[in-house]
């Protein structure tokens, strides 16, 4: 990319800053341990929390099986400095400083891993009995509100909003989910696909509202653009996350069109000595041929890995590793584990294997007789063949792909 301009330097940085204590700034402090940095290595954390993992919090903590999902993380061992509580505030690359709540702090190599933060419902802000479910807090102000069984209406039917419409009827609650779009997952999957998990609202004993704009939310009821008033206990909004990088302001750091930090296939910045990885930062995919921005759990945990070989190689001039692997990301809802590998936006074929309405079944999107992508309903061992068929790229029959008696691994050309 022609706004990079980081090269390689010829000494070892000594001091290592990582903005960011969720699962990308965590596994990017670990990783350089792990390849061998010797030099300081500080995390910087908004929350005040031990970091911690956040898919628990929409399942096992809002229900009260578990008290939180800190990192298994021995910080002290690995000479892991943490700095928590701690937001930070601005950027000056010039002087190669962060700017925190708690002063500046300097760096030799920063990485950024701010995340992603919830996108608000207009006017929703302030109102009694409105809440987001991102963060450690969240989940713990939403646990009682599941353990009084309120009437609860979701905004948004997208992963959150059915993992969280699946823990509160789990709960006992009574769930509405209303959705602006036509269909859930309106943004993330084609209109065929996604169909059928409307039907699992129903028998999950949710109300799902499609075609469904708010209004307005006051305390205790969502009213809707056609005039309809629903109860609501508690309204829980889903509608998205955007990424946390306001703060970079000025920085002279590249953002792209929804904000996110403008990393190279190497996920260095466009300043020198600043990598992002994580929900923050999109990459060039040459697997793909396009930008992607990934907000999903293990991005955050591969990314990581890129950023700390890079940083360690610096000093020895080693070619830098490139960044482009086939993304993957679950979701536990309604009794049915659904699994996504790759990215289905240039298939020119969608092939079925199993009935939709059936328990399991997988969708498999093709270009050119290979595998892009594969979507997994109850099927671990299809996502688990076709993500490494992704990986290779290996040539499909389509004829032996669609029968779902036939595994995935011996359907190839």
């Amino acid at each position: 990319m022609s706004e990079q301009t980081q090269e390689p330097g010829s000494s070892a940085p000594r001091r290592v800053v990582v903005a960011g204590a969720g699962m990308a700034g965590v596994q990017t402090a670990v990783a350089l341990r792990e390849q061998g940095f010797t030099g300081d290595v500080i995390l910087i954390g908004a929350e005040p929390h031990q970091p911690y993992d956040r898919p628990p919090l929409s399942k096992a903590v809002l229900l009260g099986k578990s008290e939180g999902s800190a990192f298994d993380v021995d910080f002290d061992a690995l000479g892991i400095e943490l700095r928590l509580g701690c937001e930070v505030l601005g950027l000056r690359p010039a002087d190669h400083e962060l700017d925190t709540e708690d002063g500046p702090v300097p760096y030799d190599v920063l990485v950024v891993a701010t995340g992603a933060e919830p996108v608000r419902l207009p006017g929703a802000q302030g109102v009694p009995g409105v809440h987001l479910l991102r963060t450690l807090d969240d989940a713990e102000r939403l646990r009682p509100v599941l353990a009084r069984r309120h009437d609860i209406v979701v905004v948004g039917a997208g992963w959150i909003g059915a993992e969280f419409a699946t823990a509160a009827r789990e709960a006992g609650c009574a769930v509405t989910v209303v959705e602006a779009a036509e269909r859930p997952l309106a943004g993330a999957l084609p209109a065929e696909v996604a169909a059928p998990m409307a039907g699992w609202y129903a028998d999950a004993g949710a109300v799902l509202r499609t075609h469904a704009r708010v209004e307005r939310v006051e305390q205790g009821a969502v009213l809707l653009d056609d005039g309809t008033r629903l109860p609501a206990g508690a309204v829980v909004v889903g509608i998205g996350a955007r990424p946390a990088t306001a703060w970079l302001a000025g920085s002279g750091i590249a953002l792209g069109a929804h904000a996110e930090i403008l990393a190279d296939e190497h996920l260095r910045t466009s300043v020198p000595d600043v990598y992002a990885v994580g929900d923050c930062a999109s990459f060039p995919s040459g697997r793909y041929g396009e930008r992607l921005l990934v907000h999903h759990w293990d991005n955050a945990l591969q990314g990581p890995r890129t950023v700390a070989v890079n940083i360690v190689g610096r000093a020895t001039g080693e070619a830098p590793a490139v960044y482009d692997p086939v993304p993957y990301f679950w979701s536990e809802q309604f009794g049915r584990f659904v699994q996504y590998a790759g990215h289905h936006a240039a298939a020119d074929t969608t092939l079925w294997r199993g009935e939709s309405s059936g328990p399991a079944w997988t969708v498999c999107w093709l270009r050119d007789e290979r595998l892009i992508a594969l979507l997994a309903v109850g099927r671990p061992r299809d996502l688990a063949q076709g993500r490494r068929l992704i990986e290779s790229g290996t040539r499909m029959n389509p004829l032996l792909l669609v029968d779902p008696a036939r595994p995935l691994k011996a359907a190839t050309a």
